[in-house]
């Protein structure tokens, strides 16, 4: 069967998923009366609930005689590291920009990856059908990201196709027919070149690993696509590291193909097409699996350095172990370890005391991520504030720098400039009108400078900004970047907390808690109004006496407290607070919990 490997990428809610499950509804992989689940790709729990595409996952349709595999993406510039293994699976891309917002931060990041790699675009502009739609403005945009990422002759000459996924129909044209898909199918097949590994099936079998799973059944799973000879089910392979050097000999359990949303157990497999085999032990992303005779490992695609770190350490605090079931150190380690191995772009040290690791990735996002599935798992954690890596070149100490590319309404546009350039030490690089009281920033910030920026950024546009920022490039360290302003309220006993010490200590800032909630010496449990530390007796009863006189026994009445997401919480903290996360709630505390123990480390710092 003729075969064509595709990737579909885009920005963040450009409506990827979304058109991989019209593609797979039209071209028959389902039943016509079975139940299907909206974004069938996005399986992971998280992805459902967040909307966001987090694994890179494969799927693959029929279409008149031919089989096309798909590769879905996610958006977020986080989750980078899968994009970047992915395109070396596919011989074209189909990328997807919405016709009302043009091409976005991210959609320069994927585009950038797929073009290096000489892969010729399809570019659909999505979401024709919204009143906002300006497919001719998009369109132009799209020739400017591709001739300044430099794109040759083939690529700019890319075909375009006006899209609704939601509503399931692609034509060439904007008033075509607007019935189905088959337009896009047609032209996926007459675009994309077949694979050119068919013609090498008569070497021997080689094979790229691109992405890692467990199966709690077969044990270890790797797929990547086939670059020369057949495989059967029993034969024996070897796998070789990046280096070359062999790593394992082992004999092939089973082989699956993907055929709509499940996997199927095949007999062979063959050059060209994108398979997952079981039966090894050691063997991970980015390494060769390989005939016997075979000596040599296949190139594989570099991948972006991460640009922030956070240390995970146990959860030390004197409400630990009570949600959780995994508070050990050695139990953290080995999940990091694992999360590690299948997740290229995360990397996890050690720190010399033993009871904290290091881990480093590409964004909050990504570790929010890593961190919430932890949680569901049943660890308890404590987390530091995130910190930039730097480099140093020569004498030079680099940052990472971001390129933010802000939509917010005109009103707003002042107070977010002067955010950005001001203390954050970014560089406003564009600023124009983005359409109907809106106006679009492009600027260059240090990372430093964005941890924590978002939560006060929706403050400031009243939550109506949208805020994307992509990796840019190293720079000279800008110098110092002040962090957040006011201080935290600090608790000084342990116990619950009470409703009548909440209510008289109100005026000293925001609350985090409600009443009748645990806290402990050290907790953080408020915001405080001013720029200092308060500590604070969330403890403190009524006390009651016989005198009763009006006025004296009004009812107490409470502000709703301030409930910190994950991220939020993350970003939130300053460098001598953490954060603890338990399977059922997230508490922020001080690192030194004695009031006396914290006197002393800031005398010392200072």
């Amino acid at each position: 069967m003729d075969l064509r490997n595709i990737a579909i990428i885009a920005h963040v809610d450009h409506g990827k998923t979304t058109l991989v499950d019209e593609l797979l509804k039209q071209s028959g992989s389902f039943r016509e009366n079975q139940a299907i689940a909206e974004r069938a790709m996005d399986s992971n729990d998280l992805e459902r609930e967040r909307g966001i595409t987090i694994l890179a996952k494969a799927t693959s349709v029929e279409w008149k005689g031919m089989r096309i595999n798909i590769v879905d993406t996610p958006g977020h510039a986080d989750f980078g590291g899968e994009v970047e293994r992915i395109l070396s699976m596919v011989d074209g891309v189909v990328l997807l920009v919405d016709a009302a917002e043009g091409p976005m931060p991210q959609t320069k990041f994927v585009t950038s990856k797929a073009l290096a790699l000489g892969l010729r675009p399809i570019v659909i502009l999505n979401k024709v059908d919204k009143g906002d739609a300006e497919p001719d403005r998009a369109l132009d945009e799209c020739f400017d990201l591709f001739a300044n990422l430099g794109a040759d002759d083939d690529q700019l000459d890319f075909p375009i196709m006006y899209a609704s996924g939601r509503s399931g129909w692609a034509d060439m044209e904007l008033d075509g027919p607007r019935k189905d898909l088959a337009a896009l199918l047609d032209l996926v097949v007459a675009h994309v070149p077949a694979p050119i590994q068919i013609e090498n099936r008569q070497l021997d079998f080689t094979m790229l690993v691109t992405t890692l799973g467990n199966d709690p059944f077969i044990g270890r799973v790797l797929t990547g696509r086939v670059e020369k000879g057949t495989l059967k089910v029993g034969e024996t392979i070897k796998a070789l590291s990046r280096d070359g050097i062999k790593l394992e000999q082992f004999r092939v359990t089973k082989i699956m193909a993907f055929r709509g949303l499940s996997q199927v157990a095949i007999d062979i497999a063959e050059s060209g097409d994108i398979v997952s085999l079981s039966g090894m032990s050691k063997a991970t992303v980015a390494d060769t699996l390989c005939s016997l005779v075979v000596e040599e490992a296949l190139e594989s695609q570099p991948i972006d350095p991460p640009t922030i770190s956070v240390t995970f350490g146990i959860n030390d605090s004197p409400l630990a172990g009570r949600d959780g079931k995994k508070v050990q150190s050695r139990v953290i380690r080995e999940r990091l370890m694992k999360e590690a191995e299948s997740n290229v772009a995360i990397q996890v040290s050690d720190t010399p005391g033993g009871e904290a690791f290091e881990v480093s990735g590409r964004g909050e996002l990504q570790m929010g991520v890593l961190i919430e599935n932890m949680r569901r798992e049943g660890f308890e954690l404590s987390i530091s504030r995130p910190q930039v890596l730097f480099r140093n070149d020569g004498d030079v100490k680099l940052e990472p720098v971001e390129e933010v590319t802000i939509d917010v309404d005109d009103d707003y546009s002042g107070v977010v400039i002067e955010k950005i350039t001001g203390s954050r030490k970014g560089e406003l690089i564009e600023m124009r009108p983005a359409g109907v009281g809106k106006t679009r920033i492009i600027a260059h910030v240090p990372s430093r400078g964005l941890i924590g920026y978002q939560g006060e950024f929706l403050t400031d546009t009243s939550g109506t900004g949208v805020l994307n920022r992509v990796f840019n490039d190293w720079e000279p360290y800008k110098g110092s970047i002040p962090g957040r302003r006011s201080g935290v309220l600090i608790s000084m006993e342990n116990g619950t907390s009470v409703a009548y010490a909440i209510f008289n200590l109100e005026d000293r800032g925001k609350f985090f808690i409600g009443p009748q909630e645990p806290v402990y010496q050290g907790m953080i449990i408020g915001e405080h109004s001013r720029e200092n530390d308060l500590e604070v007796n969330p403890l403190k009863g009524k006390k009651l006496t016989n005198v009763r006189a009006s006025g004296t026994d009004e009812a107490v009445k409470l502000t709703t407290p301030i409930s910190l997401s994950l991220e939020q919480a993350i970003a939130y903290i300053d460098n001598d607070e953490l954060v603890e996360v338990t399977p059922k709630s997230i508490r922020l505390r001080k690192v030194f919990l004695d009031s006396h123990e914290r006197k002393r480390q800031s005398r010392l710092a200072n």
